[in-house]
């Protein structure tokens, strides 16, 4: 029987990946801006939310005056699409 990691080594590329490019965010600041956004990014993937539409609704409706009391409602696990973005999907 022959051991086969592909799918380990696949699925731990983009993290290795985005750890080599987040050296270059620029400064310390940069990093850590960089580490909360990845971990938002993955976060979305491992609950079955698709990264790009969630941050694009989440920020407009911070924008826009979301309450921050209510600021874990647009949490990853938590997160409501918008109407409109259901409609699209």
């Amino acid at each position: 029987m022959e051991i086969d990691s592909n799918t380990v080594e696949r699925a731990i590329r983009p993290l290795a990946l985005n750890r080599k490019n987040a050296l270059f965010a620029g400064s310390d600041g940069g990093g850590e801006h960089w580490a909360v956004i990845a971990s938002l990014v993955e976060t979305c993937k491992l609950v079955g939310v698709e990264p790009q539409a969630y941050l694009a609704d989440v920020i407009t409706r911070i924008v826009e005056g979301h309450p921050q009391r209510h600021l874990d409602d647009l949490l990853p696990w938590a997160y409501q699409p918008t109407p409109a973005l259901k409609a699209v999907a």
